[in-house]
């Protein structure tokens, strides 16, 4: 079982590269972006609040090759928690279960959201994760936005928080 959930987060993780790689080629070049490198979870930025634990290993100030922001994480919820009630932003935005379970609202429609996985916000859609596991819920964010790609125009109301 862990070996197919295993298999199952390393696709995912697949897709987003994929995603990543559509941003580098069409992309234009700087040499403002981010090296190649190792991101260290030591070395991550440890965000800690009553919800869990946030190590952010890429804020929205980093640049990629295609990419003008990119925003990387490791988050771990505690259980009957999220990160922040449904929001909604102008970026893309993947989320990849590795442990525990939630529930997934997107535009208020909710789903069970579970190990291995991956959970997608197109810009502007109202989304959200509760923790309802007895677990701890650790999920890998990753949101950005592309180089060249004009986002879709703001909606007018609430954004959420």
């Amino acid at each position: 079982m862990k070996q197919k959930i295993a298999i199952k987060s390393f696709l995912s993780l697949l897709v987003l590269v994929s995603v990543f790689l559509f941003g580098f080629f069409t992309g234009q070049k700087t040499d403002q972006h981010m090296k190649t490198q190792i991101f260290r979870r030591a070395d991550a930025r440890a965000i800690i609040k009553d919800w869990g634990e946030m190590d952010i290993y890429t804020s929205e100030k980093n640049e990629t090759y295609g990419t003008e922001r990119m925003f990387t994480a490791l988050t771990d919820v505690l259980p009957g928690k999220s990160v922040h009630p449904a929001h909604r932003h102008g970026e893309e935005e993947f989320l990849v279960i590795t442990r525990g379970s939630g529930i997934w609202s997107i535009n208020g429609k909710n789903e069970d959201a579970k190990p291995g996985d991956l959970l997608y916000a197109n810009p502007w859609d109202f989304h959200g994760l509760v923790n309802t596991s007895s677990d701890t819920l650790t999920f890998f964010v990753i949101k950005w936005k592309n180089r060249k790609v004009d986002m879709p125009i703001e909606p007018k109301g609430d954004h959420g928080n």
